[in-house]
């Protein structure tokens, strides 16, 4: 049995803005507890637009976090060379090798693709 229920315009406009603001309130939340926990992290501005303007992630996140190319090698295990090279952009690196340059710097992997 379908049972209908018939309320002015104005009524489920409101309810329709409530369910929105409650969505908004829900998403709110949970990017805080996202920030509370690490799980994801505030940029500074300088470092975002960077990121918007091309450079390559690599480079920017090992600056961010204030390593030079020689401590990411000795955090991660991969080659200085071949942080030079990703950098670069001479080369791309494995699947493998940037899993290992996102662990040293607390990022996702999804990070340091351009």
């Amino acid at each position: 049995m379908n049972e209908t229920v018939t309320i002015p315009r104005a009524d489920y406009e409101a309810l329709v803005e409530a369910s929105e603001l409650l969505a908004d309130l829900q998403a709110h939340d949970t990017a805080r507890s996202a920030l509370a926990t690490g799980a994801e992290e505030l940029l500074p501005t300088h470092v975002a637009n960077r990121l918007i303007d091309g450079d390559n992630p690599l480079r920017v996140y090992r600056e961010h976090r204030g390593l030079t190319q020689v401590a990411l090698s000795e955090a991660s295990g991969v080659n200085r060379v071949q942080i030079a090279d990703i950098e670069s952009g001479r080369k791309t690196g494995s699947v493998t090798t940037l899993r290992k340059l996102a662990d040293a710097l607390s990022v996702g992997l999804d990070d340091l693709v351009p």
